[in-house]
């Protein structure tokens, strides 16, 4: 099969890898809005680079997998839906509803395939965790704390284009939340903080977060995220139950040190970025769009899903805003009844 990669920067760099070395895929076209780089990846892996968008979908491929900037997700989504082809597409599918609803409308509308990458959920330390719940292992699960904190702050004129905080970093946790427990978020509370560099301030976003969740069966979640964790990139999540407690994230590269006399030394060589940190998973959720399009297994995470989280995380932002609990069932699911 050839498959057409929209955006090399990091992450489409990281899924061409993936894709180029796949035993199904014969060939990939790839195209960014910085022509050089694009010509530059696929002369290093052997494959064709196109001088921009319209050749992916003129010049013939089976698939497409879009790591662009978010601003483009949307549309993109939608012309390859009315192109008939299947989509992977980085998160999230739009920085708002409204985007997000008419993409997953096209896809509907065309009976195409769309996966989300959240790649969490192909990392075994998230994938082991959602097995202990299911199992009983842990028992009624009462608390579930989720956390992100990034080792430094992303350039400064990229965070007006981020969606904030909710929307670009705790949407991963948000999903993940849903994923491990079963269970839907039915309300949250959730502040921020600006205090750290003055970029935060000036693109009205904020560097520290923290949002309570009530979940459908009572369950209570914290998720919290910071982009300014000097000891480096953490990214964690505890389950604790009436019988057990475990937890995903915590390893030998762990960013924490223990102040107990007799506790763990702090790790040699923290993880120091996502793309070090999931870089298995990443690749995982690739692999799992090659069986989708072979036929060899469901989509593992469709729109819906995606649709989802970012309810979430405009809850967050909703409830930052004014200062009060917000109920999901505020924020538009695209039902008749919205």
């Amino acid at each position: 099969m050839r498959i057409g990669i929209i955006g090399t920067g990091r992450i489409g760099t990281v899924h061409a890898n993936t894709l180029s070395r796949h035993r199904e895929v014969g060939s990939l076209i790839l195209t960014d809005a910085d022509p050089a780089r694009a010509q530059a990846l696929a002369h290093r892996l052997g494959e064709t680079a196109a001088p921009g968008v319209d050749e992916i979908f003129t010049w013939g491929v089976d698939a497409v997998v879009i790591s662009t900037t978010t601003q483009a997700h949307a549309d993109l989504i939608g012309r390859a839906a009315r192109s008939g082809l299947p989509v992977f597409c980085e998160k999230p599918i739009a920085l708002d509803l409204p985007g997000t609803l008419r993409a997953l409308a096209e896809v509907a509308a065309a009976g195409t395939v769309l996966q989300m990458g959240f790649q969490r959920r192909f990392d075994p330390g998230y994938a082991g965790a959602r097995a202990a719940v299911r199992s009983g292992r842990l028992g009624r699960l009462h608390t579930v704390r989720a956390l992100t904190s990034d080792r430094t702050p992303p350039p400064a004129d990229w965070l007006p284009l981020s969606g904030g905080l909710f929307r670009d970093t705790l949407i991963h946790d948000f999903d993940a939340l849903r994923w491990v427990t079963g269970h839907e978020i039915t309300e949250v509370y959730a502040r921020g903080s600006d205090a750290g560099p003055a970029m935060f301030r000036e693109a009205g976003d904020i560097d520290t977060g923290a949002a309570v969740l009530t979940l459908d069966d009572g369950t209570l979640a914290t998720a919290t995220a910071t982009r300014l964790n000097g000891a480096g990139y953490d990214v964690r999540m505890e389950l604790a139950g009436e019988r057990d407690q475990i937890t995903v994230g915590l390893d030998d590269r762990t960013p924490i040190a223990s102040t107990e006399p007799t506790g763990p030394p702090a790790a040699d060589k923290p993880w120091t970025g996502f793309l070090e940190r999931f870089g298995p998973a990443y690749e995982a959720e690739l692999n799992a769009f090659v069986d989708v399009l072979l036929g060899q297994r469901p989509n593992p995470c469709d729109g819906h899903e995606a649709l989802q989280a970012l309810r979430i995380a405009e809850a967050c932002e909703q409830s930052r805003r004014e200062h009060r609990p917000v109920r999901l069932a505020e924020i538009p699911d695209g039902t008749a009844a919205d």
